[in-house]
């Protein structure tokens, strides 16, 4: 984000119905109360296995089920430990919980919802995993209330490159930013009930409108997954010599590791925020530019500034980043 739009973010999250709201209070998520009978993991991959081995760690629900679509990823999850027990059975996983979590590619998820008629209990609260809230908050949170549940967006800001249950770990959540997005038709308790699930799994809730969440992971986050899969496919280029590979060091190998992630979950991640990264495109585009600009005068004092600006920044961020999660 450039100077410029700093003060206009700071006066738009003013106005907004949902505070920008970080949680400030002392985390102990061992001695939580938090305790649910049930609760359904729709999809037991990377983030629904981990938030399964949190939960059943922690000893924070009584039965943790889950959803699969493949008849070898029940006995995976289970055997991994992710769940309790796991059905390829939407109705049969969801019958019963107090707390059903969406960890599905973002694509999928209004089809399972509709799918959950009538086996959701009255009352259930729904939320999710997503990397964009904005697209999944306005689409799933009318088809929820009208199952007699009621839906709230979280996005927690953990992750890795690797997927599927087998790399899910229990920690993966600890001291890391997990975003609420309530909106204005939100139920309080409900908001935070789920506040509290990712506090008791060591998270540190962060509450803001679906809209500025958008706006702020679509630099952030999906920016950065666009530009590293850039990189891979312009350097790695079967065209290039075939030396080129071997030229490629740690650097190369750290920029882009998170182009490894899943093809599938990032197409649907671009296109549900298609409008903030475009816009995030051309702000860099024009950075970008305005680089190439000065490298081609060989302004040497500008040139070190360049580099010295981005140095300290990162630098302070890093000092002060609450979160040691690799996304």
């Amino acid at each position: 984000m450039s100077l410029r739009d700093s003060s206009d973010l700071s006066r738009r999250s003013d106005q907004l119905d949902v505070p920008f709201q970080l949680e400030h209070r002392p985390l102990n998520p061992e001695t939580l109360p938090v305790r649910w009978k049930k609760v359904t993991l729709v999809g037991v991959g990377l983030l629904g296995g981990s938030l399964g081995l949190a939960l059943k760690q922690r000893k924070l629900a009584d039965l943790v089920a889950g959803f699969v679509r493949r008849e070898e990823s029940i006995k995976e999850s289970e055997t991994h430990g992710a769940v309790d027990s796991a059905t390829l059975d939407l109705h049969e996983a969801i019958s019963g919980a107090e707390l059903v979590i969406l960890c599905t590619p973002i694509a999928k998820m209004k089809a399972l919802v509709t799918q959950m008629r009538p086996a959701l209990a009255k009352g259930a609260i729904v939320t999710d995993v997503g990397s964009v809230k904005g697209n999944v908050v306005g689409t799933l949170e009318k088809p929820v209330a009208k199952l007699g549940g009621t839906f709230i967006g979280s996005h927690p800001m953990a992750g890795a490159e690797r997927m599927g249950v087998a790399a899910a770990r229990g920690d993966l959540f600890n001291n890391a930013v997990c975003i609420v997005t309530p909106t204005s038709k939100s139920n309080k308790t409900a908001v935070d009930k789920v506040e509290e699930l990712w506090r008791s799994v060591g998270a540190r809730p962060l509450r803001m409108s679906p809209e500025l969440h958008d706006e702020l992971v679509g630099r952030s986050s999906h920016l950065p997954h666009v530009l590293a899969a850039t990189l891979a496919n312009a350097v790695l280029d079967p065209k290039l010599p075939k030396e080129q590979g071997t030229l490629c060091a740690n650097g190369f190998r750290d920029t882009t590791r998170i182009a490894s992630g899943s093809p599938e979950m990032w197409r649907d991640i671009v296109l549900a925020n298609h409008e903030n990264i475009i816009a995030a495109l051309d702000s860099y585009v024009e950075d970008l530019q305005e680089f190439r600009r000065t490298l081609k005068s060989k302004n040497e004092k500008a040139i070190s500034k360049f580099f010295e600006t981005a140095k300290k920044r990162r630098d302070q961020w890093v000092s002060k980043a609450p979160s040691a999660s690799p996304e």
